[in-house]
């Protein structure tokens, strides 16, 4: 992609990956910082890779290209549902919203997590528990 609004795409590509510096942008990508820093050299970064992260992640390439319209690309309609395929974009998608956040929020959102999960494993284990007296009471009964 070669444009004088590259910078802008790197700028865009920083937020998808939650990194803040070239050098953490650059392993998030998996290349150089050498890589980085020609790209940039150039005002051009590549269609492909452009292509495959919007893919991955759930991304509009309008959004990362253009900084135009939603980030998140919006499911077809017309599309069949792939239970699969579905999962996998909508934990893309997660993924994708969860970089975007600082440490504290993802702190705060893993811990009401793990407390939402602690929860229904002690509502399981209480209905389990009354199954059990119930069964009892009618043992007791007989």
């Amino acid at each position: 992609m070669r444009s004088k609004k590259s910078q802008a795409v790197l700028a865009r590509l920083k937020q998808i990956t939650g990194t803040k510096t070239d050098a953490s942008l650059s392993t998030a990508l998996q290349i150089s910082p050498q890589t980085l820093s020609s790209w940039k050299g150039r005002d051009s970064t590549p269609y492909s890779l452009c292509v495959d992260i919007a893919r991955t992640r759930g991304i509009s390439l309008d959004w990362l290209l253009l900084g135009e319209g939603p980030m998140l690309r919006q499911p077809h309609v017309n599309a069949p549902a792939n239970a699969a395929e579905t999962a996998t974009t909508q934990e893309s998608t997660i993924l994708s919203l969860w970089r975007l956040l600082d440490e504290d929020d993802r702190c705060a959102i893993q811990s009401a997590l793990e407390e939402k999960r602690r929860l229904r494993d002690l509502e399981t284990q209480l209905s389990e528990m009354a199954a059990t007296l119930a069964s009892l009471g009618h043992s007791n009964k007989t």
